[in-house]
């Protein structure tokens, strides 16, 4: 059952056993304008349930088969990073514990108060759509970093480690002034206003493009 599109359209996926919890979790997010989409095991998801642009995920603990904290295990282990809130009727502080500690967004015991869930589920869309948009400055950053020519992208990674101009130069056997030429031109690819904002940019992309590997 697809509730209606809201916000940004992604949908909370729910995984519990109980045909009469689905349903009412269903009808409690559709009636706040949330997309919703549940399963009633692990593995219907599995089958099912990738290819949904999920925002969050509300997942019994208890579930025929896989368990919920064993899935989630799973989920924190792989590059998935969506946000995932655990309700048990049967929870008991270890469960709980082991549970965040696990990163469990939030954990909530059954029967669930309908504005608690519905608090964290917002809270754990806005965490969702916040790594989304990190996602993607960090895709348009690394998209400009690839545009980079070999010796613009070497002069910038010495820049970064600190080097001078003149150093840099020496290093490289070239000129001062075309050293500045080639960082000039990687600072506007980047869209680097300064050498500290070079530096943020650099950083914030993956151990491939950072110094330590710079081309020789």
């Amino acid at each position: 059952m697809m509730g209606t599109k809201a916000g940004d359209g992604v949908t909370v996926v729910i995984i519990d056993d109980d045909e009469a919890v689905r349903e009412a979790l269903e009808g409690l997010l559709e009636s706040v304008g949330l997309r919703a989409r549940s399963f009633a095991s692990v593995q219907q998801y599995i089958d099912l349930g990738p290819a949904i642009d999920a925002g969050c995920m509300v997942l019994d603990v208890r579930l025929p088969g896989r368990s919920g904290l064993d899935f989630h295990a799973e989920l924190a282990r792989s590059p998935c990073r969506l946000p995932v809130i655990l309700i048990s009727g049967h929870a008991d502080v270890p469960m709980s514990v082991r549970a965040m500690k696990a990163g469990a967004f939030e954990f909530l015991t059954k029967p669930v108060h309908h504005q608690e869930l519905l608090d964290a589920i917002h809270a754990a869309m806005a965490r969702n759509r916040e790594q989304r948009d990190r996602e993607r400055g960090l895709a348009v950053q690394r998209s400009r970093f690839d545009s980079l020519t070999a010796r613009e992208r070497e002069v910038a990674l010495m820049v970064v480690a600190g080097r001078r101009n003149k150093q840099i130069a020496g290093d490289l056997g070239l000129s001062e002034a075309t050293v500045k030429l080639h960082r000039g031109q990687a600072m506007r690819k980047l869209e680097a206003q300064s050498v500290v904002e070079l530096v943020r940019i650099v950083d914030s992309l993956t151990p491939s493009q950072t110094p330590s590997q710079a081309p020789s």
